[in-house]
This record gives structure tokens, sequence and C-alpha cells, in this order.
């Protein structure tokens, strides 16, 4: 006997007793259950539950109307035959927006995207209203690029975040996340604060935009302005050092994933004078960057070999995920520059993180606001669960 797919919701006033007496009442029937959900906003319950129902599904519709009427709340069978089912299915996503404030509109016209490209909307949950509002969506989708499409699209035209993940056990399964360091981890560019010291800011600044938009090679150009910084002392730079800034939610960030196992590390272009205070500061896990030549307390003005380029960081994750015995497809980099395209790629899960353009078109999604912990969201971790960890 072929199997009747039935999805049985009951809602109402939440009270003790409410999820047993409505699973008693399934249970008088010949019931697989295929998935659950239930959810309670203030005091109102909402459970359903998709089941394949061998029997008659008058009587199953009967059975959970009364258990429902018994508990003063309202019940919804609906019953479809498994062809049907099968037909509608596609593949499963995680769609989640942020925004700052996040408006009822722009949640309209997300989901009237997917709508458009004849996607279903399965499920929909808060992750967090601090220090953004996040919206997570279950969609289904026979064409999945064509979802991620149309919703890069819809994050350009109303000025939301959207990252689009594709569901299933590999998301959660992430175990090493590696960062950029400069405007990544940390607000500043180092290079170019350590050039404000020195005197020559504007001169470094213009290579450094150059180097980020990716116009310029990019071991050229740090050989360039790090000649530039000649004559600084090892003073001038523990004190830039030390006054570098972490970007909001950096620390949540990084202590969470340790708290959840993950391995934390850095992969920067930038100096490791400076990163080893990160490094220390926040317990992280392993770290890569470029040595800066200093000689009798003073910087000499070269960089010593290797340098770390676009190549170098990818090269540094590899390696790292060899080191922690961590598959290239759990590991998660994020970053902001075109240095960083290589890295971004080689990992499983690649997020550009208020990048520049180059680095966004080859990111698997893209997060514009300037908070590191929103990250957690597009990993799957939502604020509560984020708040006790911490």
């Amino acid at each position: 006997m072929q199997p009747t797919s039935v999805l049985a919701t009951i809602t109402g006033r939440d009270r003790p007793g409410v999820t047993a007496a409505f699973f008693a009442a399934l249970s008088a029937h010949d019931v697989d259950i295929r998935d659950v959900e239930q959810v309670v906003i203030r005091d109102r319950l909402i459970l359903a539950v998709l089941f394949d129902l061998r029997g008659d599904p008058a009587a199953l519709r009967s059975s959970v109307t009364r258990s429902a009427h018994a508990l003063g709340m309202e019940a919804d069978v609906a019953i479809a035959d498994v062809a049907r089912r099968r037909a509608a299915q596609g593949v499963r996503s995680h769609v989640i927006v942020l925004g700052r404030p996040l408006r009822a509109g722009a949640l309209s016209h997300v989901a009237q995207r997917i709508a458009d490209v004849g996607a279903n909307i399965e499920s929909v949950a808060q992750l967090a209203n601090e220090p953004v509002s996040s919206v997570e969506m279950i969609v289904r989708a026979k064409d999945p690029a064509e979802l991620r499409a149309v919703l890069v699209q819809a994050a350009e035209d109303i000025g939301v975040d959207i990252a689009v993940e594709q569901a299933g056990l590999r998301r959660r399964a992430k175990r090493l996340v590696v960062l950029d360091v400069d405007s990544t981890l940390i607000r500043d560019e180092a290079i170019d604060v350590l050039a404000e010291r020195a005197g020559v800011g504007t001169k470094v600044m213009a290579i450094t935009e150059q180097a980020m938009a990716g116009e310029l090679d990019f071991q050229e150009s740090l050989r360039q302005r790090v000649a530039l910084l000649a004559g600084l002392t090892l003073t001038d730079v523990e004190s830039v050092r030390d006054g570098l800034r972490l970007t909001p939610g950096a620390a949540t960030f990084v202590r969470t994933l340790r708290h959840l196992g993950y391995q934390v590390g850095v992969v920067s272009g930038g100096f490791s004078v400076c990163t080893d205070r990160f490094v220390a500061e926040l317990n992280l896990d392993f770290a890569a960057a470029n040595e800066l030549e200093i000689v009798d307390g003073v910087v000499t003005g070269k960089v010593l070999d290797p340098i770390i380029d676009g190549p170098g960081k990818a090269a540094a994750l590899v390696r790292f995920a060899h080191q922690f015995d961590v598959p290239l497809s759990q590991t998660v980099a994020v970053g902001d520059g075109a240095n960083d395209i290589e890295m971004i790629e080689a990992a499983g899960l690649g997020i550009a993180f208020n990048a520049k353009s180059a680095l966004r078109a080859a990111a698997d999604t893209s997060l514009n606001l300037p908070f590191l912990d929103t990250v957690l969201f597009v990993l799957g971790i939502p604020r509560d669960e984020i708040n006790e960890l911490n």
C-alpha cells in the first residue's frame, strides 16, 4: 500500500502536555514521522508534523482534530499523495537575511524573489536581534544556482545582507576558521597606521588601495610600502600595534567558535609584530604573517622572504588544515581584499566581509555589516546560543 503524505498542524495557547497529547493521537495510526517543527511566539504554540500515513486519512484527520479541540487548540490536516510530494521536492538551502534594521518591506521583497523562481519557504526563524536583526529561512528550490543569483541581486536592491548556503550536515561540520587581519579581524590597516606614524601616510595608502583592488601585484606593492617605513623605531611599531582596534564582535566571534571546538587563526599579509598581539589576546590556534625586518631597534625598510601574498594565504590555509587534520571542505575563510581570493576559493566556505568587489565575486557569500560576529549566523549559530556560550 502506497503511503499518503500528511502535514498536520495545531496552533493555540501553549501549555504543558500539548506535544505529548498530539503525538499520542498520531500513535494510534500507522505513521512514519518525516519532519517536526515547533515554535512558541510569546505564549502561542505552532506545532507541525510531516509524516507518511498507511491507513485511512479520514480517521487520522478525526483523531487529530479531536485531540486538538480537547486542548482548546485548532488543527489543520493537509493530505497529498506521494507522487505530488516527490515532484515538489528540490534542494534545501539556508537563506540568512541580515539588516540594521531589518524591515518588513525587505523581507517581503526577499520572499517575493524566492517565489518568483518557483522556490518554497519551508520555515522562518529569528536568529538574532542584536547587534543586527537576522532571520533564517529554509528554502526548497529546484535550481539552487538560480535562487542564489536572484537573492544576490535582491541584497543589492534593498541594501541588506543575504547569505545562501546549502542545507545538510556539511553546514555545521565546519571545524577550522581562517581570518584575514587588516580590515577583517581588526578595523585598521596596520601598514597605513605605521605609515602615518612615519609621515608617509598618503603615499602608502595610495599603494594599499591599488593592491587591495587587485590593480597592483601584492608582493611588489608590499615592498614599495615597507621601503617607505624605513627609520621607524621598534617603539613606534609597538605603539601602533597596541593602538590597533578589533572589529566589533571579533572577540565574541573567536570565543564562540573556540567554545564549540573550532580551530581559529589568522593568515595575514601584514606583519607578525602586529598580529602576535591578537594571537595572544584572543588565544588563537595558529597564525601566519609577514616578517618586518627590524635591526638594532630600527625598521630597515625591508620585508623578509617568503612574502605571504594571495597564493601564500591559500597555501597557509591548506597547511593549517593539514596540521589539524581538517578536510578543506570543513574550513571557512573570511577576508576583505583581492589578496584573499585564493584563500577564499580554497576554503569549503568563503566569506567576503565588507569586501572589495573582486573578492565579493569570488566568495560564496558576502556580509557588509560592520560586526564580525554576524559570520556566526552564516555558520548556523543563533544569537541565543552565542549568548549562552559567552
